[in-house]
């Protein structure tokens, strides 16, 4: 009996530092343990962002010893695709961690609209300034009154004008055009301003809208101009540069507090560190992408200075429009002063 008594002690003890031994996933862990999150991307496993987050959580694990694994889950598959659920669930820690457009935070917080003002910018090097700066900080910050931690900004290349009537070399060439955008004021503004029959559209349906002929053109990034394969339906792509975007990167704020404040810190590192790496990597990706949709049969043309000027010069009599869609004047000013485009 006593052997028996023993044998079972033994069994109990063995099971119980077994369990002790496994990684917690998604919560705060004790000293030693190992936590695991699952961060969701939007985007396939083939495109720029996710592979950002690959390398997010190769990084992490490496600076963390391990103690901090991350496994990515890409095409919105963990929240079924709707990026305003997504944020929601991110809250309220259905979702560990997200990576998400900036542009689709507007919904919760105005300011970040901020962000995607028309030729905001005059180039990724100021871009990137600008998401490092106080002011970004401070929108950054704002996510928290939704139970997110804020990790950081990585970069998204500027958006491009593709359309199956014309190149665009001027806004009169956008007259008349229908032309799918997000469903946020900032882009209805400044696209119906020019002309367009602007379109609001959930992105899932712009290629058969294309392909049918219901809409002429859109605008997005080239990166997914070429994953959707919109030179099959679309004839010319203009690099117009008109508006930026980020992606945050967002963590369930009480799953991010549960950590050490070692293990934050290499979070948060680790977030800014592939910030670069992403804006190196994505420029290249984008110039290969031009060359290849060229090779596929699109016609290309860039805008010039001069072009460009004329865009920027019609944006800027858009600012007592977009302010108002901001919400918020004096950091609408701020951001301004801060690229050198005071409202005059």
């Amino acid at each position: 009996m006593k052997k028996i008594i023993v044998s079972l002690f033994i069994v109990v003890a063995v099971l119980t530092l077994v369990g002790c031994g496994k990684g917690k996933v998604g919560e705060g862990a004790e000293k030693g343990d190992t936590v695991t999150f699952r961060l969701a991307t939007p985007d396939p496993d083939s495109s720029q962002i996710t592979k950002a987050a690959q390398e997010f959580a190769k990084l992490v694990e490496e600076k963390s010893d391990g103690s901090i694994q991350i496994n990515v889950h890409a095409n919105g598959s963990l929240y079924g695709g709707d990026p305003a659920a997504a944020v929601k669930q991110l809250g309220d820690g259905s979702l560990d961690m997200l990576l998400l457009s900036t542009s689709l935070y507007t919904n919760f917080e105005p300011r970040f609209n901020a962000i995607s003002i028309p030729y905001l910018f005059d180039d990724t090097d100021q871009f990137v300034d600008f998401l490092n700066s106080d002011l970004s900080e401070e929108l950054l910050h704002s996510v928290e009154d939704m139970d997110i931690k804020g990790l950081g900004y990585w970069t998204r290349e500027f958006r491009q004008i593709t359309n199956s009537v014309q190149p665009i070399t001027d806004p009169a060439d956008l007259d008349g055009i229908k032309l799918r955008v997000p469903n946020n004021s900032l882009w209805v503004e400044f696209f119906a301003d020019a002309g367009t029959a602007t379109t609001p559209m959930d992105f899932g349906e712009v290629y058969n809208a294309l392909q049918l002929g219901t809409i002429d053109g859109q605008e997005n990034p080239v990166e997914v101009v070429e994953s959707s394969k919109m030179q099959e339906v679309q004839e010319y792509l203009t690099i117009s540069n008109h508006m930026a975007e980020a992606w945050l990167v967002g963590m369930n704020q009480e799953k991010f507090k549960e950590l050490s404040e070692e293990q934050q810190g290499i979070l948060l590192e680790a977030s800014q560190e592939i910030q670069s790496w992403n804006a190196e990597e994505e420029k290249a990706e984008a110039e290969e992408m031009i060359n290849l949709l060229e090779e596929e049969g699109m016609q290309v043309n860039e805008l010039t200075d001069e072009q460009q000027e004329v865009f920027i010069e019609n944006s800027k009599q858009l600012y007592p429009a977009f302010k108002e869609i901001i919400g918020d004047e004096a950091f609408f000013d701020e951001v301004l002063e801060f690229v050198g485009k005071e409202d005059e």
